[in-house]
């Protein structure tokens, strides 16, 4: 049972930190209509800037908000990229987002190399039920926690924020209202790399960063993304805690080198359901 509730937990961690990447995508694709697979890279991006920054004698605190101020940057610049030209369609931006992270491949090679890379983070771990648990997973689940708190109040109770949704809802409305989409998109894109950034800097003391480690975050962060249909932060989070529950129970229990199978799957049975469902309203409605 100790075993069971350890899993549990440190799964509960896991699908906190797939969160904060699907939350990135679902920000970005909610007011610009754009899925971005370079959400990834910028977790990336945030876990190799914290290892340089820590090795040169910064403390803890600054790397980490340097790191994280990194990644929104790069969220920035990928979004002056993907939609900084006016009448960009939601395709060809998303493509434009794939050759970011394929750049960015490069960049960080030339940067930091091709091996991976760490950072120390909160040492020890706590007891819970009998269940043992390192402390930065309890960081990660207290700062994602946080981090979904603050959107939902930054959405619902500021006027920037109500401007995004705006941008979302109705883009037309917005503009006739001067709302400028394009600058709410490009902040969506700073939002995202700022999720992105909090992520990678709160993974690298879990495990060693390097410039392919995106791969495996942008599948788990779109599963998530997908199952909350790209637009719903709350159903998100729930589709990340359940799979980084069921990635954790398949490597406690002996099947560790399919995790990614898992997460694969378990996105396909997802599409499918999202699929059957508004198939099924298109139906009623007609």
């Amino acid at each position: 049972m100790s075993a069971f509730l350890t899993y549990l937990l440190n799964g509960l961690a896991v699908g906190c930190a797939i969160a904060l990447i699907a939350g990135g995508l679902v920000v970005i694709h909610r007011v610009t209509g754009v899925v971005n697979f370079a959400q990834g890279t910028f977790a990336v991006v945030a876990g190799l800037c914290t290892s340089s920054l820590l090795g040169l004698g910064l403390p803890h605190g600054v790397s980490e908000i340097a790191a994280v101020l990194a990644a929104a940057l790069a969220g920035l610049l990928t979004g002056l990229a993907a939609i900084g030209r006016r009448d960009t369609t939601p395709l060809s931006s998303l493509i434009v987002t794939l050759g970011v992270g394929v750049l960015a491949y490069a960049v960080e090679i030339v940067l930091w190399g091709d091996q991976p890379r760490s950072a120390p983070g909160l040492a020890g771990s706590v007891t819970i039920a009998g269940a043992r648990i390192q402390t930065q997973h309890l960081l990660v689940i207290s700062v994602t926690a946080a981090a979904f708190v603050l959107l939902a109040l930054f959405f619902g109770r500021t006027y920037l924020g109500k401007a995004l949704t705006a941008c979302a809802s109705n883009p037309f409305a917005a503009r006739v209202v001067g709302i400028d989409t394009r600058l709410m998109g490009l902040l969506a894109f700073a939002l995202g790399g700022l999720l992105g950034g909090i992520a990678g800097v709160l993974v690298t003391p879990l495990r060693p960063i390097s410039f392919d480690t995106d791969v495996t975050l942008i599948v788990n962060g779109f599963a998530a993304a997908v199952f909350g249909a790209l637009t719903r932060p709350v159903v998100t989070l729930v589709g990340a805690l359940l799979l980084g529950v069921a990635e954790t129970m398949a490597a406690g229990y002996g099947y560790g080198s399919h995790q990614l199978e898992v997460a694969l799957g378990l996105m396909i049975v997802v599409m499918i359901v999202q699929a059957s469902r508004r198939s099924a309203i298109s139906q009623e409605s007609t």
